[in-house]
């Protein structure tokens, strides 16, 4: 009963602080602060921002290794309830100077933002959240919204296309690299057995998929002069098998850089998404 009660007397204290904030500052002052990143104060927010963000994200990696957290276990305590009630009062306020509230939260960048404070509120109320340890990572993700690299996501719209439209043949390479590394699992159970290591089927099938994707970790190696043959093809086969997905990729983004290509804008206006066989813009008229 006593973590609950502790976890709403700090959610309501974040909710309270947010509401003061906003009605000491106003709604457009926040709104132009924390949301509009091209004014001045949104840019200095901003900056803030990230330094917290990096100095939680290292607070997190410091706290992973067992001899710093048990040397300074108050210290990574209070270092993450206060990123936690900082990052919990910034979405708050968030939440409270947008004019649509709940289509922020359910945004990407709402639920990150959710994510980044959420690990230390359910330690009130579960046990082994050091397993949400990681979780906290995730507020990397923020850094995106900050330096506006979500802008250059979209060129990954370019290459998703590129992947559906070979999916048929990225489909028949898997299931062809299934077969092969299979067969040569079970070739290679035969021929070395287990004066290798290899001492059934799936181990072989293992020492294959390592050995193709030329990873190679060594814990199984045959040792007979047939094996060592086999095993020097397979190496081979692995080099020249890599080439496969990348042309198979590269082929589908020309072809779809080339559509994209063909999808016009108008001179005058500006208006894109003319096919490449129009004559004139479809919003003003004016010829292409």
């Amino acid at each position: 009963m006593a973590p609950l009660l502790v976890l709403l007397l700090l959610l309501s204290g974040l909710l309270v602080s947010g509401l003061l904030l906003r009605q000491h500052f106003g709604r457009a002052t926040l709104h132009r602060v924390i949301v509009e990143a091209d004014t001045p104060a949104g840019k200095a927010f901003d900056l803030l921002l990230l330094i917290a963000i990096s100095a939680s994200v290292l607070a997190v990696i410091l706290e992973s290794d067992s001899r710093v957290a048990l040397s300074h276990p108050h210290l990574f305590e209070g270092l993450e309830w206060g990123f936690t009630l900082l990052f919990g009062l910034e979405y708050v306020l968030r939440l409270l100077c947008t004019s649509q509230p709940l289509r922020y939260a359910t945004s990407f960048f709402g639920v990150v933002d959710l994510i980044a404070i959420l690990p230390s509120f359910l330690g009130l109320m579960l046990a082994g959240t050091k397993y949400f340890l990681v979780v906290r990572i995730l507020r990397l993700l923020r850094v995106f919204r900050i330096l506006k690299l979500g802008e250059y996501l979209q060129e990954s719209e370019l290459l998703w296309r590129a992947i559906v439209a070979s999916r048929r043949k990225i489909i028949v390479f898997l299931m062809t690299m299934v077969l092969l590394v299979v067969i040569i699992g079970a070739l290679m159970y035969l021929i070395e057995g287990e004066s290798g290591g290899f001492v059934s089927i799936p181990v072989g099938i293992y020492w294959a998929v390592v050995t193709v994707t030329t990873v190679g970790y060594g814990d199984v190696a045959p040792v007979t002069p047939l094996g060592r043959f086999v095993a020097s093809i397979v190496m081979l086969l692995g080099y020249s098998i890599i080439a496969v997905p990348t042309g198979i990729l590269t082929v589908g983004i020309q072809q779809a850089r080339r559509r994209q290509e063909q999808v016009r804008r108008c001179p005058s206006c500006g208006k894109g998404g003319h096919q490449g066989d129009a004559r004139f813009c479809r919003q003003c008229g004016n010829g292409l």
